[in-house]
C-alpha cells in the first residue's frame, strides 16, 4: 500500500483556500496511484478555530466542504481533520475528529480522547471527549486512527484509567496513525519523536505522523512529520517549516505490517538558534501573508534587538518591504547612528532618520508649568519613547506600514519597556526571546559575515533616554536575569527553590516582584511569537491584581 503524507499550511476559517489545497493534493496522490492521503488534525477548518466552534454557520461549512472532499475520494480514500456533531445531547456539541473518505462519502470516524487544557491548548472548552474506540479495516490493515494528544499522556479525564492506545491496542492494530496540531518550541522536536519512538515500540507498530505546518498569529508550527518502524527507527520525515508532500510504501513481512520505502530519513542537527530563526521568519512571513499585510516598518536604534528584527522581517518579507525609522533623541549617540546606517545597508534596507529632539522639548515646555522644578526621572525617559512610537504608528498609518514591535522577553518579563511606546506593534517578534538568545541568534545571523555591526552586539545596551544609561542601572545583568527568569517562568519554581539552586536572594525576590507587578503591561502588548515551552501569552494566564511576591 502506497500512504502519502500531506503537510500542509492551513489558514483558520478558510475554507475555499484549504479544501482547495487538500482537493488538488488528493487528485496528485491519485495521478500516482497512491492508495491512501493523510492530512493533519482539524485540517477542513485549521487550527486553533477557538470560538469560532461557537458558530453553527461555521461547523456548518466545514461539513459541507468534507463532502466536497469525499466527493474527490474515488480510486483513492484520504484522512481529513474536521470539527463533527455530538449526537448526545447531555455533552458537549462537538467532537475533534479524523475522517476516513473513501468512494464518495465518509467511511469511518475516530475522535479525539484526550483533549489538552494546558498552556496554549483549550480543547475541552469545545469538544466532548471520545469514549468509543475502534480500529478501521482499510484494504485488510487495521489501522489505530488517532488525533495528536491521544498518543502523548493520560490527560485529565479521571474516568480513564488507561490511555487511548493501551484501548485500541487491545484491538490488534496493523499500523497507527496520528494526525496532529502539534506547535513548535525549540524543545517539541526532541519530545515529539520520543514519544512516536515510546509508541511503536510499546505497541510494536509501524506510526504515520502527519503534522501542521505554518505560523496562526502566536502559534507556529513545524511540520516535521514523519513516518517510524515498529522499532521506532524514523524511516520518512517531512521538511520542517515548509509544507511538504512525501509517498511511504507499506507491505506484509513474515505477518508483519511494516514500512517497505525509505527515504530523507537524516536528522538535520539543527542549533536552538538555527530552529528559533527560522521559526520566526516562518512567524513573520504567515502573520503578514494571511492578514494581507505586505509591508513592515520598525524603529532602528541600532541596538541588538532592533537589528535582529529587521534582519528576521528582511529575510521574511523581502527588503523591499521593510522600511526603517531611525529616531535619535537629545540623548542618542553617534554610534547608534551609526551602527543602524550600516545595517540598513548591509540589508538593503531603505531608511529615514527623523529626530524627535524637537517634538521631546516641544512636550517638556507644555508641561513644564505643571511639572515644576521636579528632578528629570522616569516621566520625561517615556515621553521619549512615546514620541518614538508616534511617529512609528503615524509613517506606518500614512504609507501603509505594519510596525513591528522590538521588546525582548526579559524586558517583558520585568516590565522594562514603555507602554503605548516601544512596546507598540501589530506582531512582537522577540517578545519570546531572552534577550541572551538574543545575542545568540545575532551570532548565528553573523555566522557567514558581518551582517548585523559588531558594535550593535558588543556594547552595552541601553535605552539611551538619560546621559550615559545602561540597561545594567536598573536591572541585573542579563546572563544572571535570564537564567532567573527561565526557572521562574519556564519551569515553574518558586523563589525559595531559585535561591536554593545558588542566586543571590534579594535579587530573585526583586526579580519576580517586578515580573508580578507587570502583569498589567504584557496585557497591552502585541501578539508574541512562542517560540518557548511557555510564552507570554494565552499559554500563560495569571492574574493581573495579585500579591503573590509582591
Amino acid at each position: 500500500m502506497k500512504i502519502a503524507l500531506v503537510q500542509l499550511n492551513y489558514i483558520i476559517g478558510d475554507f475555499e483556500a484549504n479544501s482547495l489545497k487538500i482537493i488538488s493534493n488528493i487528485r496528485k496522490a491519485r495521478k500516482m496511484h497512491i492508495d491512501l492521503v493523510v492530512f493533519a488534525e482539524l485540517s477542513v477548518c485549521g487550527y486553533p478555530p477557538r470560538d469560532f466552534l461557537e458558530f453553527d454557520d461555521f461547523t456548518d461549512r466545514c461539513n459541507k466542504v468534507v463532502e466536497q472532499i469525499a466527493s474527490e475520494c474515488n480510486g483513492i480514500a484520504a484522512i481529513v481533520g474536521v470539527p463533527t456533531r455530538n449526537p448526545d445531547t447531555k455533552g458537549k456539541s462537538l467532537f475533534n475528529s479524523a475522517l476516513l473518505l473513501q468512494d464518495g462519502k465518509i467511511r469511518a470516524i475516530a475522535s479525539k480522547t484526550l483533549l489538552p487544557n494546558y498552556d496554549i491548548f483549550d480543547e475541552y472548552r469545545y469538544f466532548e471527549s471520545n469514549r468509543k474506540f475502534e480500529v478501521i479495516d482499510f484494504k485488510g490493515v487495521r489501522i489505530a486512527l488517532t488525533i495528536c494528544e491521544d498518543i502523548w499522556n493520560i490527560g485529565p479525564d479521571p474516568l480513564y484509567v488507561a490511555t487511548p492506545m493501551e484501548e485500541i491496542s487491545l484491538l490488534h492494530p496493523d499500523l497507527l496513525i496520528n494526525v496532529a496540531a502539534s506547535p513548535f518550541t525549540y524543545t517539541q522536536e526532541e519530545n515529539r519523536n520520543e514519544v512516536l519512538r515510546t509508541n511503536a515500540r510499546k505497541y510494536n507498530l509501524p506510526v504515520i505522523y502527519v503534522n501542521h505546518v505554518g505560523a496562526q498569529t502566536e502559534l507556529l508550527f513545524d511540520g516535521n512529520s514523519k513516518v517510524l518502524d515498529a522499532e521506532g527507527q524514523i524511516v520518512h520525515k517531512l521538511k520542517d517549516f515548509r509544507e511538504d508532500f512525501q509517498v511511504a510504501e507499506f507491505g506484509w513481512v513474515n505477518s508483519r505490517y511494516v514500512p517497505v520505502s525509505y527515504a530523507n530519513t537524516e536528522q538535520a542537527d539543527n542549533s536552538k538558534s538555527q530552529l528559533i530563526h527560522n521559526a520566526l521568519v516562518m512567524g513573520v512571513s504567515d502573520y503578514f501573508q494571511k492578514m494581507g499585510f505586505t509591508r513592515a516598518t520598525l524603529g532602528l536604534s541600532g541596538g541588538i534587538d532592533s537589528a535582529v528584527t529587521l534582519v528576521l522581517a528582511t529575510k521574511a518579507l523581502g527588503a523591499e518591504n521593510v522600511k526603517a525609522l531611525l529616531l535619535p533623541s537629545p540623548f542618542s549617540s553617534e554610534h547608534s547612528i551609526t551602527d543602524a546606517r550600516k545595517l540598513a545597508d548591509n540589508l538593503g534596507v531603505t531608511y529615514e532618520i527623523i529626530g524627535i529632539r524637537d517634538s521631546y522639548n516641544s512636550l517638556l515646555e507644555t508641561l513644564k508649568p505643571h511639572f515644576k522644578e521636579l528632578t528629570f526621572n522616569i516621566a520625561e525617559e517615556n515621553i521619549q519613547a512615546r514620541v518614538r512610537a508616534v511617529i512609528l504608528m503615524a509613517m506606518a498609518n500614512k504609507f501603509g506600514y505594519i510596525l513591528l514591535n522590538t521588546s525582548n522577553k526579559s524586558e517583558a518579563a520585568v516590565g522594562y519597556g514603555t507602554l503605548y511606546g516601544d512596546m507598540c506593534g501589530g506582531i512582537s517578534l522577540l517578545g519570546d526571546v531572552y534577550k541572551t538568545e538574543v545575542y545568540e541568534l545575532a551570532e548565528y545571523i553573523n555566522r557567514n559575515e558581518e551582517i548585523i555591526p559588531l558594535n550593535s552586539i558588543l556594547k552595552p545596551p541601553s535605552a539611551e533616554l538619560r546621559p550615559d544609561q545602561k540597561d545594567s542601572d536598573s536591572l541585573p545583568d542579563y546572563f544572571i536575569l535570564d537564567q532567573i527568569l527561565f526557572n521562574y517562568i519556564e519551569l515553574r519554581k518558586g523563589p525559595g527553590e531559585i535561591i536554593s539552586a545558588g542566586f543571590d536572594e534579594a535579587t530573585v525576590r526583586r526579580v519576580l516582584r517586578m515580573v508580578n507587578m507587570n502583569e498589567w503591561k504584557r496585557h497591552q502588548t502585541p501578539p508574541i511569537l512562542r517560540i518557548s515551552p511557555k510564552a507570554f501569552g494565552s499559554g500563560r494566564r495569571m492574574p493581573i491584581v495579585g500579591r503573590y511576591l509582591s
